[in-house]
């Protein structure tokens, strides 16, 4: 009976940081000398601490969740192809932080490096997805050839010539960033949240 009263709270907790996940990837930043279909937001920050208290299955839920809760509210301003490589990057971003943050004790040093893992592991990724599956399914949903929804991208940063140039200047820094940030931010919340006692009991029930 116990067991089943911690799962309750535990469920409670994904739905409430999925809640806060939704209506923050509502709240995007455009970012200087990027795409306007690179948004810079902190819904990743529930899933991470979802990550630490209460382990992978509640980090995906939180983001799959968020990603529902946004097409449902507000919809979609990147004729779906964002919220598609969101959906893809959800088993990079909670798988390899949970092996790597378990495998090394679960300490503070698991992780940081759990989360650099992920910015690596997510930014290599975010490439490839940029040269092979975002990018051309964007210049399709606009009915646009690629090399037009390149040239977009250089109006708002010159440097940007062709899809090597956009992966590097773009794509890269932009991941670096967003998932850095979002990793840092993450972290410290739920290093705090973790030190509440009611919280901490029913994580870890």
């Amino acid at each position: 009976m116990e067991k089943k009263k911690w799962s309750t709270q535990k469920m409670i907790y994904t739905a409430m940081l999925a809640a806060l996940a939704g209506a923050l990837m509502s709240l995007e930043i455009s970012v200087p000398m990027m795409p306007p279909f690179y948004k810079l937001d902190f819904s990743d920050v529930p899933s991470i601490i979802a990550l630490f208290l209460m382990g992978p299955a509640s980090a995906a839920a939180v983001e799959v969740i968020k990603i529902l809760i946004k097409l449902v509210t507000v919809g979609t301003n990147t004729m779906y192809v964002g919220e598609f490589a969101n959906l893809i990057g959800i088993a990079l971003f909670v798988i390899p932080m949970w092996i790597v943050y378990k495998k090394m004790g679960k300490s503070r040093k698991a992780a940081v490096v759990s989360m650099v893992s992920s910015v690596v592991i997510r930014t290599a990724f975010a490439c490839f997805c940029n040269a092979c599956i975002t990018l051309p399914l964007y210049a399709k949903a606009m009915e646009l050839p690629l090399d037009q929804v390149i040239q977009m991208v250089a109006s708002v940063n010159p440097s940007i010539t062709n899809l090597t140039s956009f992966i590097i200047l773009a794509t890269i820094p932009f991941n670096v960033i967003k998932i850095g940030l979002n990793c840092i931010a993450g972290y410290i919340l739920y290093e705090r949240i973790h030190k509440v006692s009611f919280v901490k009991r029913a994580v870890e029930a």
